[in-house]
């Protein structure tokens, strides 16, 4: 991915899905997941949609959050949380999204940038990210939002619509995300591993 010189949200352009498509199938996912029980979201859910080849292990626990850095009180000392992941080793579709749109969008994807991890992000309402930032870029497409629903690079805020677009955001600043709606957010979000913000 060549070098581009734009601001910390960007949309890639002539890239867009079918947000009807993924919606119908995120549904099925869903139910097979047991997001859709009453209690629906807990705080953060993560969904894996590719995996280190045959190794079911890598969706799982920590290897599906991965490293961060935070500042966590007032001292304003940066500390690290979690443990890193080689997101190149994530080439290898989940099964149970084999016959469905998301294996086209995921396809797609994987030809026009190099990913990691590409994970189906649950926020429930009412609740917030920490202030944290990533060793990589994130690419979203945003399935289920509203209007309360923004992300935060550093004192910039942005709601992502769902409306099919591709946004990469520049997660290597400070972060965070909020939904400040009464349903759960899901983004389909994707670890960009060639940075095009340095």
């Amino acid at each position: 991915m060549a070098q581009l010189n734009y601001s910390d949200f960007y949309q890639v352009p002539e890239l867009k899905f079918d947000i009807g498509r993924l919606r119908k199938d995120l549904d099925i996912i869903l139910k097979k997941k047991g997001f859709t029980s009453p209690k629906g979201v807990s705080n953060f859910g993560a969904i894996s949609l590719n995996q280190i080849p045959n190794d079911k292990n890598s969706i799982k626990g920590n290897n599906v959050r991965g490293v961060y850095w935070t500042i966590a009180d007032e001292s304003g000392k940066e500390v690290t949380r979690d443990v890193p992941i080689d997101e190149s080793k994530y080439t290898q579709l989940v099964p149970e999204f084999e016959n469905t749109y998301f294996n086209e969008v995921y396809k797609t994807l994987s030809k026009k940038f190099k990913l990691g991890r590409v994970r189906l992000l649950l926020k429930e309402p009412r609740s917030t990210l920490s202030w944290h930032k990533d060793p990589e870029p994130r690419l979203h497409i945003p399935i289920i939002t509203n209007l309360g629903c923004s992300m935060v690079i550093e004192n910039v805020a942005k709601h992502l619509p769902a409306d099919g677009h591709v946004t990469i955001t520049n997660n290597t600043k400070y972060h965070n995300f909020f939904n400040g709606g009464e349903q759960s957010r899901i983004h389909l979000v994707a670890c960009v591993l060639e940075n095009p913000f340095q």
